[in-house]
């Protein structure tokens, strides 16, 4: 009963993640993937979403929950991506990066303006975080 509890916390955590980035730009989408409550790691959770770009799609600045470590995937086309601190990267498909913990990110968007990009974002996040994206004010 306990975990049937934690895992419907997880899939709406993951849902008020798609409806916060969501709401950012018309041009990107996020889509829940995966939850799951990581049973050898007390208090933690294992949460992926697809963010899915059109064209020139992008997300507006936002940081993102103190206790989330998260893991991003490029699946398809190219994402330009930057956090405080770091120069601004395109990552090609099969390419990987991570940010820190409550890392502040500047920039996520589609590198073109002609085809669609898509990233798989892993989080290791702790479970009773219910915001795992806050936007820049």
């Amino acid at each position: 009963m306990k975990n049937h509890i934690l895992v419907s916390l997880l899939v709406a955590l993951s849902l008020t993640l798609a409806g916060t980035a969501a709401a950012h730009e018309p041009s990107e989408t996020v889509e829940p993937n995966f939850s799951h409550i990581i049973p050898n790691i007390p208090g933690k959770s294992l949460i992926a979403v697809e963010v899915s770009y059109l064209p020139g799609g992008a997300s507006k600045p936002h940081f993102h929950a103190q206790s989330a470590f998260i893991y991003a995937y490029v699946v398809s086309g190219h994402i330009v991506s930057q956090v405080k601190g770091e120069p601004e990267r395109v990552y090609a498909p099969g390419e990987s990066f991570f940010e820190a913990p409550g890392a502040h990110h500047l920039t996520s968007r589609n590198a073109s303006n002609t085809e669609p990009a898509k990233l798989l974002a892993v989080f290791v996040v702790d479970t009773d975080d219910t915001e795992l994206t806050t936007p820049d004010k």
